[in-house]
């Protein structure tokens, strides 16, 4: 059973005829940057098999129930043509986490990775093996490769919020992509030398012992935090405090962390909306350590919680 602990239950004999998979995904392939030569209802059924990849496929050994299943969103932007069948696009993953007692939903993840080749052809096989992780051709391997690591990253992050570091085999599936990449010429984004805020990096901070902080950190600001604030505002904030300061000390021992930044991804309006209605003085303070943590929303921080 998943760990979303405050859902409802249901009864054992009905759980044991759900064999419910964990996304609820929307995959869309956009290709209105390429040229009319090509086919585009190559790219629909290319979007019809990356959905049936990501929501047919059992991804844990747990049951998700059907209000438990992730709602994520994929944008796939095909950007140009390399070669025959081979292209270059762009990658939008966004996924949410409910927050309890509310119908609002947090951000898990909201991040582009802006380099992305692989090779489709129409009707090809899109499976992903995990003991074959760049398959027989390293191209067509890179687009299941990418879109399975981003489906691991994004179920650790939602364990992680429900309880402290359960994520962590999750991280480690996506760490073994890493690992087993497909190698090409043509393919970037796997390894360190590939940049700063890529694949590489981003299972780096979530699986080295180093940076395990920002579980704990992760876990409270979503349990401690945002679950909290239907029943009790004033200590919800305060423990949100409390998170952002280990956040920002965890910033000072680990300044330029890719995690950091993922995680603050368009969250600052949700950080805004948590402390709106608080007492001057808590949002003094929390205005004092969003402006050291978000340092690019410093003014709308000020503006919008004085």
């Amino acid at each position: 059973m998943h760990k979303k602990i405050y859902l409802l239950i249901l009864p054992v004999a009905v759980a044991l005829h759900v064999s419910a998979q964990e996304f609820q995904a929307k995959v869309t392939v956009f290709a209105q940057q390429i040229g009319t030569t090509v086919n585009k209802n190559v790219f629909v059924t290319l979007q019809n098999q990356l959905t049936n990849m990501i929501n047919n496929r059992k991804w844990t050994k747990d049951v998700f129930q059907t209000q438990e299943k992730i709602q994520c969103n994929f944008l796939l932007n095909i950007q140009s043509i390399a070669d025959d069948n081979v292209y270059k696009a762009s990658l939008t993953i966004q996924a949410a986490r409910p927050v309890y007692n509310s119908a609002y939903q947090s951000p898990l993840v909201n991040f582009q990775d802006v380099d992305i080749t692989f090779k489709y052809i129409e009707y090809q096989p899109v499976e992903f093996n995990e003991s074959r992780v760049g398959g027989t051709d390293p191209l067509a391997g890179n687009l299941t490769a990418v879109f399975a690591y981003y489906v691991y990253i994004v179920l650790g992050l939602d364990y992680d919020s429900f309880e402290a570091k359960a994520g962590e085999q999750y991280f480690q599936k996506a760490q073994n992509i890493v690992t087993n990449a497909p190698e090409s010429r043509d393919i970037s984004g796997w390894k360190a030398f590939d940049g700063n805020r890529n694949r590489y990096w981003l299972t780096n901070n979530l699986t080295t012992s180093r940076y395990n902080q920002i579980h704990d950190i992760l876990y409270s600001y979503f349990r401690s935090g945002l679950d909290n604030l239907y029943q009790d505002q004033v200590a919800a904030r305060n423990s949100m405090l409390q998170t952002l300061g280990s956040l920002m000390d965890f910033i000072q021992q680990n300044p330029n962390t890719m995690i950091v930044q993922f995680f603050l991804q368009n969250r600052s309006d949700e950080l805004i909306g948590i402390f709106k209605k608080a007492d001057p003085l808590t949002k003094s303070k929390a205005v004092e350590l969003l402006s050291k943590i978000d340092v690019s929303n410093t003014t709308k921080y000020r503006t919008e919680l004085k």
